[in-house]
């Protein structure tokens, strides 16, 4: 079953972040629902609900390296992981909104031609070497696209760097992933990203957006006006 928007299409310009095309590439209705419509929000201020949670502990990290704030007591026990931050070479910078153009340009992150958006929780910049690091509160999972995303930006806004490492620091496991990415081998991102971006933008402009049952339909998803809420793919 097809879903498609009624009326005309919003006449502004096409953006995307990752989660965005993470969140369309599960069901294109449910990120319509949420993200382009948002008729439906997240749970973002719950107490106890995983993205509070993740807001919250972000927000102490950030005030902790940018403000040499102290942790919240319950947070206490991530203060070693904060010291590491501290620690890295070059000038370092926190919750760093990176916004780039359609032809991989640095803009401002609500300039209209903002074509892509990334965020990095921390970012040093050590002459033509870069370190970029995002805090993971969830389970370990691999996501070599969102690393590569998050240099992309980084070497789009400083033309300096010419290698980024990047890491996913998973802070309950005390855990990390990395992965490094070289100014000269930028096409190897696009190469594998762009398709779904170019269908992501398709479905803009037809503002069509089936749904695709998953296992999330169950229990799991807010769009509780989809004829496959409740159903899914069982």
């Amino acid at each position: 079953m097809q879903y498609t928007r009624p009326g005309q299409p919003i006449k502004k310009s096409f953006s995307w972040s990752y989660s965005k095309l993470k969140n369309y590439r599960t069901c294109p209705r449910r990120y319509h629902d949420i993200d382009v419509a948002k008729l439906y929000k997240e749970d973002e201020a719950v107490p106890g609900t995983p993205l509070y949670d993740g807001n919250r502990i972000h927000k102490a990290f950030e005030e902790r390296v940018r403000d040499s704030k102290k942790l919240p007591a319950d947070l206490a026990h991530y203060e070693e992981a904060m010291l590491r931050v501290l620690t890295l070479p070059g000038n370092i910078l926190v919750e760093q909104q990176l916004a780039i153009t359609e032809d991989l340009g640095k803009c401002e992150w609500f300039a209209k031609n903002a074509w892509f958006r990334g965020k990095v929780d921390v970012l040093a910049i050590n002459g033509p070497v870069a370190c970029a690091i995002d805090y993971k509160t969830g389970k370990i999972l691999e996501d070599s696209e969102q690393l590569a995303l998050m240099a992309e930006c980084i070497f789009s806004h400083y033309p300096q760097v010419k290698a980024v490492r990047t890491e996913f620091w998973w802070m309950n496991d005390d855990a990390a992933t990395r992965e490094d990415f070289f100014r000269d081998k930028r096409s190897l991102t696009w190469a594998k990203t762009m398709p779904d971006v170019l269908a992501l933008k398709q479905a803009h402009e037809t503002m069509t957006f089936p749904p695709t049952p998953n296992g999330l339909c169950k229990r799991w998803c807010k769009v509780t006006g989809c004829p496959k809420h409740g159903v899914g793919n069982g």
